[in-house]
């Protein structure tokens, strides 16, 4: 359903330094499948969320979703692709301050193909637990219901995939495995499937299958290996030194 290859991404720094962001030789998904990618800050996490959903294109290699190569079409077409084929929960929600619950959902339904229903948006609203928080704007809502608020929208189309970039940073720790779950069972029901990325141990021990970024991207696994010489070879001119 989810296939990476060879994806590779550099970012040019002001004073032209290169800086190398990512290098996955390989990642896939099976359809409905849940998987957390746990990896700490710096690490890639959200640049390859950007670039499997299309905000981003590599630098070289492919990404393939539901039998679309991605990679392949140009920006808008990248867009067009992400409204029907991929859900996206970010941090900080990215909800509308001057729209309703209701109508944060609905207008999540008009950039894809299908016309906008409001009875899927009202029904998914119940689904996540806020059916009496409809006609709400975000800033009568608490944290953890903006992000419910979120997870509605982000279903809203129907996707192949849902993308989590740690959902759960901004939800103090009392509702952060009630949060988890819930984006969990509504993506086993709506047959969604979930790439969530988390820096968090405790979130990654809810899921079946947790792949370390750190082992995935390349970047970082030669950044580590290469301090790990650099201590090793520290250790060794002091012991020398004795």
């Amino acid at each position: 359903m989810l296939k990476l290859t060879n994806i590779k991404k550099t970012y040019t720094q002001p004073d032209g330094t290169s800086v190398p962001i990512l290098d996955v030789p390989s990642f896939e998904m099976l359809a409905g499948e849940q998987v957390a990618l746990i990896g700490p800050s710096g690490c890639g996490k959200t640049t390859l969320l950007h670039t499997i959903a299309g905000i981003i294109k590599p630098d070289t290699g492919t990404v393939t979703l539901d039998n679309v190569e991605l990679t392949r079409y140009t920006e808008a077409a990248r867009d067009r692709i992400r409204a029907d084929k991929i859900g996206y929960v970010f941090q900080t929600f990215n909800l509308l301050p001057a729209f309703t619950a209701f109508e944060n959902v609905v207008l999540g339904m008009s950039f894809g193909k299908q016309p906008a229903s409001k009875q899927r948006a009202k029904e998914l609203l119940e689904q996540v637990g806020l059916g009496h928080r409809i006609h709400n704007k975000p800033a009568a809502m608490s944290v953890g219901e903006q992000q419910r608020v979120a997870v509605a929208r982000a279903l809203a189309n129907r996707p192949a995939l849902l993308l989590a970039d740690e959902p759960t940073a901004n939800i103090d720790p009392a509702n952060q495995q009630a949060i988890v779950q819930l984006i969990r069972d509504r993506c086993r029901d709506e047959k969604v499937a979930l790439l969530m990325v988390t820096h968090s141990m405790e979130v990654a021990d809810q899921f079946d299958r947790v792949d370390q970024l750190a082992e995935l991207n390349r970047v970082v696994a030669d950044a580590r290996a290469a301090a790990s010489s650099d201590t090793a070879a520290g250790t060794s001119t002091s012991e020398a030194g004795q």
